[in-house]
């Protein structure tokens, strides 16, 4: 990730956690069945739909074959992202900071949890990979460079008749300092495999997210069209 999308996702998260003050300091019951509350939440819906655009390419050769003549597959990928963030705010507003029945929480918390488990699986998995990989190519050479000086110091050993000489030889060898070296990067490449199984289960718990997003999505627009759009009477 680069700096500019680093600067774009920690700046989503923080705007995301300042609307939950909002919640207590703002609340209006019936903004969600005005006009402008209906027109916010149909734009979230339909960006919402827009979402499965990327998953189906993604996953589908036919379709994908088909939509990546247009759109490549990481544009795309970029569009899934933001249209996420942009529907979750919509959402937020839409409801007026009113949450009065169980559906609309768990539709709220469902769009919340989605996002942010999309974020961890687009931009922080890919970096700690990143990351992890190149700890181990270093780990490698650090191996590759303390087995070659060993077998330098034993060959010296064995060719030098005086022992002072052997320990000079030694102690101009950074074997200490390589030693350190590769512990440092075997508590790095721990730790950082233990981070990465946590971001790809969260990738999980996106899908499972997105599919209860969903169904709750349907079940929340089947009920506004029973009990009718308030803003038309």
């Amino acid at each position: 990730m680069d700096g500019k999308a680093r600067v774009i996702v920690d700046a989503v998260f923080v705007s995301l956690l300042l609307l939950v003050p909002a919640f207590i300091l703002h609340s209006e019951p019936r903004f969600a069945g005005s006009l402008a509350g209906f027109l916010l939440g149909l734009t979230a819906t339909v960006l919402i739909g827009l979402l499965l655009i990327y998953p189906v390419a993604k996953y589908s050769h036919s379709t994908r074959t088909l939509v990546t003549r247009v759109i490549p597959l990481r544009t795309l990928l970029g569009v899934h992202v933001y249209a996420g963030i942009v529907a979750a705010f919509l959402a937020i507003l839409h409801s007026g900071h009113n949450f009065s029945s169980p559906l609309g929480i768990a539709l709220i918390v469902c769009t919340m949890v989605t996002v942010v488990s999309g974020f961890i699986g687009r931009y922080y998995l890919p970096q700690t990979a990143a990351e992890l990989r190149a700890h181990q190519s270093r780990l490698a050479v650090l191996r590759s460079t303390y087995d070659l000086t060993v077998s330098e110091m034993s060959a010296r050993a064995v060719a030098d008749s005086s022992h002072q000489a052997s320990v000079a030889a030694v102690q101009g060898v950074p074997l200490l300092r390589l030693v350190e070296g590769i512990a440092d990067l075997e508590y790095a490449i721990g730790s950082q495999k233990t981070i990465k199984t946590i971001f790809v289960q969260w990738m999980g718990v996106h899908v499972v997210a997105a599919i209860a997003m969903y169904a709750l999505l349907t079940l929340h627009i089947a009920g506004e069209v029973y009990y009718g759009l308030r803003w038309l009477s």
